[in-house]
């Protein structure tokens, strides 16, 4: 959908670096061929993108006077649309790209150029895939789907702290509860009709959206007394479909579909102007399809108010007073809707509003963030820029690489990677302040921050759907499927940005050992800040997978909650990037939950998080990170024993909720650990919808494809050789029972020879810890530890990001912290995973 061809010239134009000159080897008879080069011209010629024969085309090193005297002789002017072109101010850019328009010979935009001399018409490597941010270049302009009609206004928000909690919404009793009227009885003033019909699919898109006039879709005011809103959602991330007026003051709204879908309607962000102050208006969203909501239990939606910004610099709120969220009274006979309905008083007359699900987070808002990085010359000495690929709508998909430059080879080798990504779900904004906070503390010059740069090879994946993102979706990609269940996708042109995150992950497991994999999520239905996980069944690393995850919740004991971790595998989410990295052989493979409102925890009870809240997470996984490799094992096997207290706790809980006496010595090792987790559903779409219609016969065809490339396994056709094989299986269980740790590995047998619970854990884990050293884990490459200088050990005060504070329980733990007593018992720092 995409070829190379097609490459944006806007990158180099806009750039404003000088390429170099170089002589086309296929003119220059001296000089040997370049073999892309020939590959390029035999490719353009067989598509008729090239009109000349080579031979005739000037040199530009010798035809200098042509090429300024008769510009028009070399290119083109049907290279493509110049609406989706991001053109820099400068005359001479300006005279450079109207130039280039214009040449009858070829229309391809792999050229060489040079700003002040001229065209080389030399073809260049595409660069796409290698390409990254130049302080001097402009931003790429987000590309639309060609329904979508899009305003020119750019929409941008102050980022903000209320100085005061926002406390939950505390329901009265009282809430009314509104009849819907409809459009039938009550007046259309905003309507969205450039929006795809059921049935159709994406199949193309541009920088802009929808050709042609923008089109009005709101009412007209009939004079300065008219009272009448004016809703508009026709930017970033908005996806208001209509609004009808119900009373003086009431409105019905009805959110827009996930495009090329008919569901997934929970995200909403709109703008309204031409208020009023000191009355009280009432906006109901008639068409949520969850049954269950934080809006029953206290969240309260999101305004901001431009006046608010310009005079007092404040930034979003949470505000609204009768909050409802009930079932809709209207029965068409199909799939039933939900309402949540508030009341709010604006602060000013003639004000611009807008209303939000959750704090948004678009498309320009990372590109923006990345641009400063970008040019700050420090971190980009350790944060490398890529685009990982490009999406269905040719929107790029960027990959960060942070990590310190190595001394030596062998130190490069030794690292192991972690990786995170964000956003797979578009509406779920949660997920981008998180990685907005990450990213802040990981490219600062914190001694944690530059630790975790030296062990660590990071690879962060910011914005995974920027297609959903873009157009205000809640949940899918322009597939109109959800990505999170895609990571087994073998549709490559389909899903372009799951595809080749698991391939980058998969190469990354071929170079160095992954010791995580984190995708941050958004909750709709649960508070707090949660992990989900995948059991692991191996005694040898029997609830390792538990660790990291109550570490955390003790590094943020006020917003993270371990109770609400879950490590269940079920089978509708066999496509999800947790389990799907999790069968690829990185056994702390999470997906991070954040709620959409607030904690019930400590100090932050009953308050919504606020982005700071969030970006504070970021620092606590990076805080967690150092605790969870810590050479002093004292935490990781703290931990170890307290989950098996827990473990055995929710048994007993088990075993009388089941009405049955607990036998410690024979019904432990009988009960799996997924019997006791709960369904860690929290989506309408935890099911997947099966491939879209156009897309199964081209999936068929590739299956069928793929298994005839499959070798055939030879059978073994001797007995002799069947037993062989046996004895060779046979052998290589035994020693693996032997190499195993005597108090994990025969498990159950174990537990009918101790006569209590607390004897077998004492036994097991100071078994574990005899028997193994902290190490780094087999692999290819060679065995390195990374030294500690002397620089780093003498300033180990680690100080956290700016106003956060961690929390370690002191009864808990040890009060050293990763400090000087510990570095000093540890002359070289070993990266220590599992006991």
């Amino acid at each position: 959908m995409f070829p190379a061809l097609e490459t944006e010239l806007k990158q180099e134009v806009g750039s404003h670096r000088p390429a170099e000159l170089h002589r086309n080897p296929a003119l220059d008879q001296k000089t040997l061929p370049d073999p892309y080069e020939d590959f390029m011209y035999h490719h353009l010629q067989y598509y008729g993108y090239f009109k000349a024969q080579r031979g005739s085309l000037p040199n530009s090193a010798t035809h200098q006077s042509v090429w300024k005297n008769n510009p028009r002789y070399l290119l083109n002017s049907s290279l493509g649309e110049r609406d989706d072109l991001i053109l820099d101010t400068l005359q001479k850019e300006k005279l450079l790209y109207s130039l280039v328009l214009s040449s009858p010979l070829l229309r391809s935009r792999q050229l060489l150029y040079d700003d002040l001399n001229g065209v080389n018409p030399q073809l260049r490597e595409p660069q796409d895939l290698f390409s990254f941010f130049s302080g001097r270049g402009p931003l790429q302009a987000p590309r639309w789907p060609i329904e979508c009609e899009v305003i020119k206004e750019n929409i941008h928000h102050i980022e903000w702290v209320p100085p005061e909690p926002e406390y939950f919404y505390q329901p009265t009793g009282n809430e009314k509860v509104p009849e819907i009227i409809g459009e039938e009885k009550g007046i259309v003033v905003y309507q969205l009709l450039s929006v795809p019909t059921k049935g159709s699919y994406f199949t193309s898109s541009r920088v802009g959206g929808k050709r042609g006039v923008i089109k009005e879709p709101t009412v007209m005011l009939q004079g300065p007394e008219d009272n009448t809103l004016l809703f508009e959602s026709r930017f970033e991330s908005g996806n208001l479909q209509k609004a009808v007026k119900v009373g003086t003051y009431e409105y019905e709204l009805t959110l827009r579909t996930d495009l090329y879908t008919n569901k997934h309607t929970q995200w909403f962000y709109f703008r309204v102007q031409n208020t009023r102050k000191d009355v009280t208006y009432r906006f109901t969203i008639v068409n949520l399809l969850k049954p269950k909501s934080l809006y029953a239990v206290g969240m309260k939606p999101l305004m901001y108010s431009e006046l608010d910004a310009n005079i007092y610099n404040t930034g979003w709120k949470r505000e609204g007073n009768e909050i409802k969220y009930y079932k809709n009274n209207t029965d068409d006979g199909q799939q039933p809707f939900y309402c949540l309905t508030w009341t709010i008083r604006f602060p000013h007359d003639q004000d611009t509003c807008f209303f939000a699900h959750f704090y948004p987070y678009t498309y320009s808002d990372l590109q923006c963030y990345l641009l400063s990085v970008a040019n700050n010359p420090i971190q980009s000495q350790f944060c490398h820029l890529r685009t990982l690929c490009r999406s269905l709508a040719g929107n790029t998909v960027y990959l960060l690489t942070i990590t310190n430059p190595s001394r030596t080879p062998e130190e490069a080798a030794a690292k192991k990677a972690v990786v995170l990504s964000a956003r797979v779900h578009p509406g779920e904004s949660n997920g981008s302040w998180i990685m907005k906070g990450f990213l802040d503390f990981i490219l600062s010059n914190s001694p944690d921050a530059q630790l975790l740069r030296d062990l660590f090879v990071f690879k962060v994946v910011p914005m995974l759907n920027p297609d959903g993102v873009i157009v205000g979706n809640y949940r899918c990609s322009l597939a109109g499927r959800d990505l999170n269940r895609q990571y087994k996708t073998i549709l490559k042109e389909s899903f372009p940005c799951i595809w080749y995150t698991r391939n980058m992950i998969k190469r990354l497991l071929e170079e160095r050992e992954v010791l995580l994999y984190c995708d941050f999520h958004g909750h709709s239905r649960k508070n707090n800040i949660f992990l989900y996980g995948c059991n692991n069944n191996d005694h040898k690393h029997w609830l390792h997978e538990r660790v990291f995850p109550l570490m955390l919740s003790k590094n943020a004991p006020d917003k993270f909650s371990f109770q609400s971790c879950n490590f269940k595998v079920q089978k509708c989410k066999e496509g999800t990037g947790r389990v799907v990295m999790w069968r690829m052989g990185i056994l702390n493979s999470y997906t991070m939950e954040s709620t959409f409102c607030g904690s019930t925890l400590g100090s932050k009870r009953d308050t919504h998080f606020t982005t700071e809240d969030l970006k504070s997470l970021g620092y606590h996984v990076c805080d967690t990170l150092l605790d969870f490799c810590d050479p002093d094992q004292t935490k990781f096997t703290q931990c170890l024993k307290e989950l098996k207290e827990l473990l055995q706790q929710e048994i007993q809980k088990k075993f009388n909720e089941l009405g049955q006496d607990m036998d410690l010595e024979r019904s432990w090792s009988d009960i799996p650990l997924s019997d006791l987790e709960s369904s860690t559903s929290g989506s309408d779409s935890s099911f997947s919808d099966g491939l879209p219609v156009h897309l199964l016969n081209i999936a068929d065809e590739m299956n069928q494809k793929k298994m005839l490339k499959k070798k055939k396994k030879k059978l073994l056709q001797t007995r002799k050789q069947r037993n062989e094989q046996y004895q060779k299986n046979y052998l290589m269980r035994e020693l693996k029972l032997t190499e195993d740790t005597p108090g994990m590995a025969r498990f159950a047998s174990t537990l009918q020879k101790q006569p209590t619970f607390s004897r077998n854990l004492e036994n097991s884990s100071s078994s574990t810890m005899r028997n193994e050293k902290p190490r780094f884990t087999k692999s290819k490459k060679p065995d390195f530890t990374a030294s500690w200088s002397p620089k780093r050990s003498t300033n180990c005060s680690l100080t956290p990001a700016p106003g956060i504070k961690p929390n370690w329980p002191q009864n808990r733990y040890p009060a050293t912290r990763r400090g000087c007593t510990a570095l000093a018992m540890y002359p070289s720092l070993h990266i220590y995973t599992y006991p």
